[in-house]
């Protein structure tokens, strides 16, 4: 009888964080979550059923970080799964919103790692998120920065926390509510060139994201790995 394991997952109230949820969850395995808002936490929480257990947490707070872990271990991964917009480019940037990404995306997976180092297990999986604009940049240089900056770091990790094991996954465009929440005529313009800079022609999916980030916790020969889950992006 196989025993059931705890996955946190910051971010974990929507999008892929929560398609990994839901998935973890479909196995049998127990998943904390959390997101900013205690409303959104929740009502993950009451779709994912018993086996989840919802906190409210900012990424951008170290002591909002390390209250969410209190009591949490021993946890089998971590996914972190950051997100942000900009498309701002050098010449336009300021130094505010420039910082904000690296606040956010990077300082955030980065703070998260080091508060849940106490309560992961020995052989415990961290996920990390960036983004295929790490390798196929189109403007944005804070954004294209950050998130290679990540990659970095997961392969930094590997070797230093090891045998904890550390990887990245890095989708393209997903059909998420971050875009689903834009206006509509945001979206399809947003669709109609991701067809064009793909091979399959498509946005992924959450599931095809939360899919790969599934696949590098269970995985155990593999570490300080980034997978591409773009659609042939980083090829064309």
């Amino acid at each position: 009888m196989s025993t059931v394991k705890t996955y946190a997952i910051i971010g974990g109230t929507s999008g892929m964080g929560f398609a990994l949820a839901q998935q973890l969850v479909a196995r049998g395995d127990r998943v904390l979550i959390g997101g900013r808002s205690p409303e959104k936490a929740e009502a993950a929480a009451q779709k994912l059923g018993p086996l989840a257990t919802a906190r409210t947490v900012d990424a951008r707070e170290r002591a909002s970080i390390a209250a969410f872990f209190e009591g949490s271990g021993p946890l089998a991964g971590l996914f972190t799964p950051g997100s942000v917009n900009h498309s701002v480019s050098f010449r336009e940037d300021s130094q505010e919103a420039a910082e904000a990404v690296f606040k956010a995306k990077f300082w955030g997976q980065y703070w998260t790692v080091h508060a849940a180092l106490p309560h992961l297990a020995p052989d415990a999986a961290v996920v990390l998120m960036s983004g295929a604009a790490s390798v196929r940049p189109i403007g944005a240089p804070a954004y294209a920065a950050c998130n290679a900056a990540v990659e970095g770091l997961a392969r930094a990790l590997a070797l230093e926390l090891a045998p904890i094991r550390v990887n990245c996954v890095s989708p393209g465009t997903i059909d998420s509510e971050l875009w689903r929440n834009k206006p509509p005529e945001v979206f399809k313009a947003v669709g109609q060139m991701w067809e064009k800079l793909t091979l399959n022609r498509r946005f992924g999916t959450v599931a095809e994201a939360a899919g790969a980030a599934l696949f590098l916790l269970d995985n155990g020969n593999m570490s300080g790995s980034t997978i591409y889950v773009d659609g042939g992006y980083t090829l064309r």
